[in-house]
C-alpha cells in the first residue's frame, strides 16, 4: 500500500529518502515519519536492511518471517529495493533526490562518494537538499574509518565504565543507546537545517556520530572529569552526587526513591523516624560521603514494609518513588496508553500488531485540540512500495529480487 497521502503532522509535505540501515539512521527517519514526513526507505534487493535478519525473535509465516527488530525502527515508511551500484538504481535515486527535502545515510565515510553521490553531487542535483550523515566515530579524524557498532561505542565513549554494579563490572545499557541518541540528534539537526533553509533557500549537510552522541550525554559525569579532575566509576543503582537516590530493598522486593533536595530529605526523615541532622545525614554532600551508612539506614526502615505499602507511604510523604517494571507491565500500564505510547497498525502479513509509539504530542494554540499524527502504518515489507514509487517518479516498473 502506498503511503503517499500523509496529511497530518508538522512535516507533512516533506519527502525524506532513507538510505540508511541498521538503527541510527532508520531511527532518525522514523522520527521524521512520525512528524508527518513521507519517508521512502531504499533497501538492497533480496536482503533489504540488515535488521530484517536480526533475530530471533521472528514472527509471521515460516516462509516469510519478520524481524521484530526491524519493526522497531521502520514504521510509517515506504520501501523500494534499489541496487545503487547499477545504472537503474542510480537513476531512480537521482529522481528521488530531485524531489526530496532530506536524505539520510550512515555509510562509512567515502562510500557515498564512490557511488557517485557525494554531498557536492547531491547538492548539484538539488541545492535545497538537507543531507543527514551519521557515522560511528565521526567523519574525520584519525579513527573516522572505523566501523561503528553500538556496544563498541558504549565502551569507547566511556558509558560502560559508568554502568554496572561496580568498577570491575562494566555493563552495556540494555538498549542500543548510542544508535538511538545518534538518530535523535540527527533528526534534531535535520529540523534545524530545514528551518534555516526556510530563510536561505539552501540545503546543507548535518553530521553526527555515535561517539559524539554518547559524549554529548556524559552530563555531570563529563564535567566531573573535565572540571573536577575526577574519574567516575560504576557504582550500581545509586546516584553518585545525590543521597539517598536509587534502588532500595524492602520486605518483598525493592523500590526506587529520589530524595533530591533538603526539603525532601526532611520530609523523608520525618515519615520514617530518622534524625535528618544525625552525623552523616546533615546535608546532601555529607550524605554522599556517607552513602553506605545512608543506604543501610534507609533499608533498615524499609525492611518492615511490603513494596505496595511502602510506595503508598512514600507518595503520601511527597517523596518521588516508583517500582521497577518489566516491559510487559510497561505496555499494559494505563498511563502509557494514555500518552499514545502504544500504537496499533495493520501489517500485511501479521494483521493487527502493537508497536511502541512516538514520544512527541502536538496541540493547537491554546491547548485547544490535539493535532498529533494518529494514523500510523506498519513497517513495510521489502520493496512493498517499489512499483508505486516508480510510477510516481514517471519511471517504468522494474521487478527486483525480494519484491512482494
Amino acid at each position: 500500500m502506498s503511503r503517499t497521502d500523509s496529511t497530518q503532522g508538522p512535516l507533512s509535505g516533506h519527502l525524506v529518502v532513507d538510505l540508511s540501515r541498521a538503527l541510527a539512521g532508520p531511527h532518525a527517519a522514523m522520527m521524521l515519519a512520525d512528524l508527518g514526513a513521507r519517508v521512502i526507505k531504499v533497501e538492497n534487493p533480496g536482503t533489504g536492511d540488515d535488521t530484517r535478519g536480526w533475530g530471533p525473535p521472528f514472527v509471521g509465516p515460516e516462509d516469510d518471517l519478520q524481524s521484530t527488530y526491524f519493526m522497531s525502527c521502520n514504521r510509517n515508511k515506504e520501501s523500494i529495493s534499489l541496487d545503487l551500484k547499477s545504472g537503474d538504481g542510480q537513476a531512480v535515486l537521482r529522481r528521488l533526490l530531485e524531489r526530496a527535502d532530506v536524505v539520510i545515510e550512515n555509510f562509512r565515510p567515502g562510500v557515498m562518494d564512490r557511488l557517485g553521490f557525494s554531498t557536492a553531487a547531491m547538492h548539484g542535483i538539488n541545492p535545497r537538499l538537507v543531507i543527514l550523515s551519521i557515522t560511528g566515530f565521526g567523519h574525520d579524524g584519525p579513527e573516522s574509518q572505523r566501523s561503528g557498532y553500538d556496544q563498541i561505542l558504549q565502551g569507547e565513549a566511556g558509558l560502560m565504565s559508568l554502568t554496572g554494579s561496580g568498577p570491575d563490572d562494566p555493563q552495556r545499557v540494555g538498549v542500543p543507546i548510542a544508535d538511538l541518541l545518534a538518530g535523535m540528534n540527527g533528526a534534531s539537526g535535520v529540523l534545524a537545517a530545514l528551518v534555516e533553509r526556510g530563510r536561505t533557500g539552501q540545503g546543507q549537510v548535518v553530521r553526527t556520530s555515535l561517539l559524539a552522541s554518547l559524549i554529548g550525554v556524559h552530563a555531570f559525569q563529563g564535567t566531573r572529569t573535565t572540571v573536577a579532575g575526577e574519574v567516575p566509576q560504576a557504582q550500581g543503582n545509586h546516584h553518585p552526587s545525590i543521597a539517598p537516590y536509587g534502588l532500595f530493598n524492602c520486605k518483598d522486593g525493592s523500590v526506587q526513591i529520589s530524595v533530591g533536595s533538603e526539603k525532601l530529605w526532611a520530609s523523608f526523615a520525618a515519615a520514617f523516624g530518622l534524625d535528618p541532622a544525625a552525623p552523616g545525614f546533615a546535608g546532601n554532600a555529607e550524605r554522599v560521603r556517607s552513602r553506605a551508612g545512608v543506604i543501610a539506614a534507609v533499608e533498615r526502615v524499609f525492611a518492615g514494609y511490603e513494596a505496595a505499602d511502602l510506595l503508598q507511604k512514600l507518595n503520601d510523604a511527597g517523596i518521588p518513588a516508583g517500582k521497577v517494571r518489566s516491559l510487559d507491565e510497561v505496555y499494559a500500564w494505563e498511563q502509557v496508553a494514555s500518552q499514545g505510547l502504544v500504537v496499533d497498525v495493520e501489517h500485511p502479513l501479521l494483521g493487527k500488531v502493537s508497536l511502541p509509539g512516538p514520544p512527541l504530542r502536538f496541540f493547537a494554540a491554546g491547548d485547544a485540540a490535539e493535532t498529533t499524527l494518529t494514523g500510523h502504518e506498519a513497517p513495510p515489507l521489502l520493496d512493498e512500495d517499489g512499483r508505486d514509487i516508480r510510477e510516481w517518479l514517471g519511471l517504468a516498473a522494474t521487478v527486483t529480487a525480494g519484491a512482494k
